[in-house]
């Protein structure tokens, strides 16, 4: 045998024995740890499992090494086998002190530590970290910042321990810079931004947020969408695609949705079929809202459904399931609609977690599910529970999943939250054609702490009017489906040229608020407040009307009423209706205390109708009637008064019952019945972005105030007064504004018919509701 031949085998034998000492087993009794210092050996030897022979092969110590790594303690591990030893290297990870963020103006830091996994006193783990990069960078997008970098520094502080500082640049804001839909024939672009979240960026953007590019929100948007078009009648809408495209040149995103309408469909046949023994179909007919040739609407099959489970729910029946079987009709457009009542799982509501709240409380989300922990699993009530937590209004998002419980008839509800601001803070300042010059202050939150409470203070300070109200409401008083709030308010005005006195009001309201369906609600009020009315000087030299001089020689006067307003609603959408009705009873009794007595109750109605693409209808009926009981007389302050409110053209207090008599100021001394309608049509403005909020209108009001009941002479002098029902109507055209600060309206009107004394004002300007 060769020199050469001799060494090959002497290694070959080596490499033998080698491999053959890594391959015995080791007995546990000898594990040596080198390289710890905060953690125990004994807790780095409980991560060897030995098999059943009492020795630990080489699967056990793999298996024992990926535990090991995975703690997240130790920046390396390894494993090294010596006969009956076992040595096990590890070199620890260090300690997170703190963990900061330089850079970030955007976002505050809280928000950061809440996105990100590193935490102080846990281990620095360099994947951990790198996962927190791409956080941020999303943190970062959700506020249209997309060219965001971060940089992770670790500042070494002795001792195992450092710090991790995450060093942000922002950039520039990538805001959406424009809007656009392709496709869509029934709904202008108009109605489709009114829907949507996104909008494109206007010199008010910095108020509202709304141009900032989330991905997240354009997929909302595009589901709203399609939901737009299914309570509209379109069944078969899809939007195809959302695209966002970055345009270097407008240094923002063109954001562009694509629809797919189909025909419009309305409700055919509407059936209910029952597959449960001894559950009545007849009993469950009159629940489902959607009737026989009526356009078809996704949200009342929808709500059907609800009330559906909820009826069987009642009838004892807890897992029924009401399931709508559509069949389409393309040829006559029609939709028949078959609600199929099964025996569904019995499945029960293990336990319900909720994650993200960060603000809002744990029992503020609870409180909008109709099951509890423990009730039986209703699909249709979850889903109805994500709803109600969406309109909140508390959240940027909301999901409801479920995963499986314990055993197989339990399931945990997770329900992933997204928070976002509730507070808010305006100063506002303009001009009003009847309050003259003023500026408005206004803070509050509608989420007051995180307890669901509404809490709202404002001043006013105006030319002619000064004001100042606190309110607060709880929409769950006592833990029931009852709100309840109270309001604190003073008002004054002062002389001016629609009346010749000043008016001082204070007092205070407190209000329950009873749901009775999803449309119908009923407000119940107690309210106290006294009233006064006293003389002003005039400019004109004249004295102020008899009426006038009567109600200020009577002095201030408690107001101590009940009332009640019953509000019914179909409407689309509260701020910028297209579409529904809405009804508003109200009613108020005066005389339980106080000084005064008498009854009130007013009506208004509107209806909108989209006619084609942007341009919306809308019809307003509107009357009152006050009186009073008890041998009294309706206080001056208590009665109607025409205005623009009623019939745009006119000043405030322009028309009603009037004071003629001769030397004096000739106020509108006030109505106990009123009348008034309009016909209005609303669009867009051509060539006006949708993002700025301006839409145009030209309408039609026609109404009156008549019946004065108040004293007929003063001091032996008998008032001169003109108050018949004369019709008082006008045409014209008005421009509103739908800015941060609510609703900016500016009308131009021209009065057809009046009677000789009104007092017109053709040009207008208000802020206020729809």
């Amino acid at each position: 045998m060769t020199g050469l031949s001799l060494v090959a085998t002497a290694v070959l034998l080596n490499a033998v024995a080698s491999l053959a000492a890594e391959s015995v087993p080791v007995p546990t009794a000898t594990i040596i740890v080198e390289g710890n210092r905060r953690v125990e050996a004994d807790t780095v030897r409980s991560y060897f499992h030995p098999g059943p022979d009492g020795r630990l092969d080489e699967a056990a110590r793999n298996e024992a090494l990926k535990a090991l790594v995975a703690t997240g303690l130790f920046e390396k591990v390894s494993i090294e086998p010596a006969g009956d030893r076992l040595t096990v290297h590890v070199t620890e990870a260090p300690t997170l002190d703190r963990v900061a963020f330089e850079g970030n103006r955007k976002i505050k830091d809280a928000d950061l530590a809440a996105a990100i996994e590193s935490k102080p006193r846990g281990s620095l783990q360099r994947s951990t970290v790198q996962g927190d990069i791409g956080r941020i960078i999303e943190a970062y997008r959700h506020v249209g910042r997309d060219d965001v970098r971060v940089a992770p520094e670790i500042i070494d502080r002795g001792n195992g321990r450092v710090d991790l500082v995450y060093v942000i640049t922002e950039g520039t804001k990538t805001p959406v810079r424009r809007i656009s839909f392709v496709g869509n024939r029934a709904f202008g672009a108009r109605q489709l931004n009114a829907v949507i979240k996104t909008s494109a960026t206007n010199m008010l953007s910095f108020l509202t947020g709304g141009d900032v590019y989330d991905p997240d929100r354009i997929a909302q948007d595009q589901q709203q969408l399609r939901l737009y078009y299914r309570s509209k009648g379109y069944a078969d809408a899809t939007v195809r695609s959302a695209t966002a495209e970055y345009d270097p040149a407008a240094k923002g995103f063109a954001v562009t949705f694509a629809i797919d309408e189909g025909p419009l469909y309305h409700f055919g046949d509407i059936s209910v079929a029952c597959n449960i023994p001894g559950l009545d179909p007849q009993k469950l007919r009159g629940v489902a809202l959607a009737h026989v040739g009526a356009v078809f609407d996704g949200n009342a099959l929808d709500k059907s459904t609800e009330l559906l489970a909820i009826e069987m729910a009642k009838l004892g029946y807890p897992f029924a399931q009401a399931v709508p079987r559509i069949a389409r009709d393309a040829a006559a457009q029609r939709i028949d609609v078959a609600f199929v009542i099964d025996q569904g799982p019995r499945t029960y509501v293990e336990r319900i977690e909720i994650h993200g709240n960060t603000h809002t409380r744990d029992y503020v989300i609870r409180r909008e599910f109709d099951i509890a922990e423990g009730d039986p699993y209703n699909k249709t009530l979850i889903d109805r529970a994500e709803r109600r937590l969406k309109n909140l209004n508390y959240f940027k998002t909301v999901k409801i999943t479920n995963r499986p419980g314990s055993t197989p008839d339990r399931v945990v509800l997770d329900v992933e939250t997204v928070e976002q601001a509730t507070g808010e803070f305006n100063i506002s300042g303009g001009y009003s054609s009847t309050d003259g010059a003023l500026v408005e202050v206004k803070v509050g939150d509608r989420n007051f702490y995180g307890t669901g409470k509404n809490v709202q203070a404002s001043v006013t300070y105006g030319q002619y009017a000064r004001g100042i109200d606190l309110a607060a409401s709880e929409p769950y008083f006592l833990g029931t489906k009852v709100s309840a709030g109270i309001e604190l308010f003073g008002r004054q005005s002062e002389a001016n040229s629609y009346q010749s006195y000043n008016s001082t009001t204070y007092g205070s309201t407190l209000q329950f608020g009873t749901p009775i369906t999803e449309q119908l609600g009923v407000q119940w009020r107690y309210s106290i407040y006294n009233q006064d009315i006293s003389l002003g000087p005039t400019n004109s030299g004249l004295t102020p009307s008899l009426a006038v001089q009567q109600a200020a020689a009577n002095g201030p006067a408690w107001v101590s009423a009940v009332g009640s307003t019953s509000t019914y609603s179909t409407l689309d959408n509260a701020k910028s209706p297209t579409s529904g009705f809405r009804s508003q009873l109200s009613q108020d009794l005066a005389g339980l205390g106080g000084d005064v007595k008498f009854l009130r109750t007013s009506e208004d109605a509107r209806y909108y109708q989209s006619l084609t693409g942007d341009l919306v209808g809308m019809v307003r009926a509107q009357g009152g009637y006050v009186t009073g009981w008890g041998g009294q007389q309706v206080p001056l302050m208590n009665s109607f008064f025409g205005g623009p409110t009623m019939v745009r053209g006119f000043a405030t207090n322009g028309f009603g019952p009037r004071d003629l008599t001769p030397g004096t100021t000739m106020d509108n001394i006030g109505g106990s019945a009123y009348w008034a309608t309009t016909a209005e049509l609303q669009s867009g403005i051509p060539g006006v972005p949708d993002e700025y909020g301006l839409k145009a209108s030209a309408f039609v009001d026609a109404g009156s105030v008549f019946r004065y009941t108040g004293p007929t002479s003063v001091g032996g002098t008998a008032l001169q007064v003109a108050g018949k029902n004369v019709v008082r109507s006008s045409v014209g055209m008005g421009l509103t504004w739908a800015s941060p600060f609510g609703a900016l309206t500016v009308d131009y009107a021209v009065p057809l018919t009046k009677a000789a004394y009104d007092v017109v004002q053709p040009l207008r300007f208000s802020a206020g509701g729809f």
